[in-house]
């Protein structure tokens, strides 16, 4: 079985039945990160569409040991033997290292390194583009939502407040590349 099939039946067991609204953005997200095909090799597309559909498969109760869904998300996928690489992205996905400080979850991130490429951006636009039911978005409106969806007191809202440059500035690097290739994407 190749990698995004794979990827895509284990997220398919980890959320559908149980969190249809997180299947329905780890989907969208996958096809906002699908436009990236035509400036990434095949193995790297087909990375960041697999990374895309299992970033937030953390949540899933069955997975849940630490409570910060990028952590055990790469954990689980570890385990039960995906690449290296993919667990680091979805370990790192949307500036997860500025929550783990907050969680005290630093150290145990530090299992895989955040790559800090083109291909990690990419993935941080996908999710950051892409709202909870899986339609296309922009960053601004994407990160507002966020924090009123946990409220103003609540620890995600203090992280996607620090978070908020990196995450702009994935975006626009991501979206400057797209334009760059001549394709033509559509935000919000």
């Amino acid at each position: 079985m190749d990698l995004w099939s794979r990827a895509f039946e284990v997220a398919g067991v980890c959320l559908a039945d149980s969190l249809p609204m997180r299947w329905s953005h780890v989907q969208g997200v996958a096809r906002q990160s699908a436009q990236m095909s035509v400036i990434l090799s095949k193995s790297d597309s087909d990375l960041l569409r697999s990374a895309a559909i299992l970033h937030d498969i953390g949540y899933s109760s069955t997975l849940r040991k630490t409570g910060f869904h990028p952590l055990d998300g790469a954990r689980y996928l570890a385990e039960i033997g995906f690449p290296n690489r993919l667990c680091a992205l979805v370990a790192h996905h949307s500036c997860a290292y500025r929550e783990a400080e907050l969680r005290g979850l630093s150290a145990e991130l530090t299992a895989w390194k955040d790559e800090g490429t083109s291909l990690r951006d990419a993935l941080w636009w996908a999710d950051m583009t892409t709202t909870p039911s899986g339609e296309i978005t922009n960053v601004g409106d994407r990160i507002e939502e966020i924090e009123k969806r946990y409220g103003p007191e609540d620890l995600v809202t203090f992280f996607i407040r620090q978070a908020e440059p990196e995450l702009i500035g994935a975006v626009e690097r991501t979206e400057a590349r797209l334009r760059a290739a001549g394709v033509d994407y559509t935000a919000k």
